[in-house]
């Protein structure tokens, strides 16, 4: 579990692929303190796990769904990532809940500065886009950002110094991709509204029988419980 302040950027030394899975080495410092083997790092908001470590450094495998859903498919040697450790018990909370489980990428359309912040404008797919609410949380590269706008082609965050200074955001270009992971509690709501059997997640409304029969949670149940 992460929150999405991001603690170092690091930097990747190189990415190797067997087909659309592999291997990625990161160059970074602050992150090896208290990591061991076996360890969760978030590297551009994707929950990677620790299999070797460097005096300089750290390696995590990346299989092919991690590819297939996230940008890191394109990073090269020299990119600079964004970097978290997993939250430990006890910790102050400053984001929101981060899995580290991307659901899917967008494309950055522009960046606008208004005084001392930066406008951020993101295009995402309807998938994407349905959890996404004003004033909501949304993962950007694992960085925990606030919904500003949002319609049905595109949302928007506003930075302020601190976080462009200390993460890769303000770095990116128009046409770049980012990785994006939804706030989770709209996630499981949405499940739970369904007719148990029913899978969900389809952009269009429409929604799955996975085989199974009988009523989920309901209106009239909540009614009836005083909801």
């Amino acid at each position: 579990m992460f929150t999405g302040i991001i603690e170092e950027v690091g930097t990747v030394k190189h990415m190797t692929a067997g087909g659309i899975s592999g291997q990625i080495a990161i160059k970074a410092s602050k992150v090896l303190e208290g990591t061991k083997i076996g360890d969760s790092i978030a590297v551009n908001g994707i929950c990677l796990t620790v299999v070797t470590m460097q005096p300089d450094g750290f390696t995590a495998d990346v299989m092919a769904e991690t590819v297939r859903r996230s940008g890191l498919g394109s990073c090269r040697s020299g990119d600079r990532v964004n970097l978290e450790r997993a939250m430990e018990a006890g910790g102050r909370f400053g984001g929101h809940i981060v899995s580290g489980h991307i659901d899917g990428t967008g494309t950055v359309q522009s960046l606008s500065r208004e005084e001392n912040a930066v406008w951020v404008t993101i295009a995402a797919p309807p998938a994407i886009l349905r959890y996404i609410v004003e004033k909501g949380s949304i993962a950007i590269d694992g960085i925990s950002l606030t919904v500003a706008y949002v319609d049905d082609q595109v949302f928007k965050v506003s930075i302020i110094p601190h976080t462009g200074e200390e993460t890769t955001l303000l770095s990116r270009n128009p046409g770049d991709t980012v990785n994006l992971e939804n706030d989770i509690i709209g996630k499981y709501v949405e499940k739970l509204m369904l007719p148990y059997g029913k899978t969900g997640g389809d952009p269009s409304g429409d929604t799955e029988d996975a085989g199974g029969s009988g009523s989920g949670l309901t209106l009239e149940f909540l009614m009836e419980n005083g909801f």
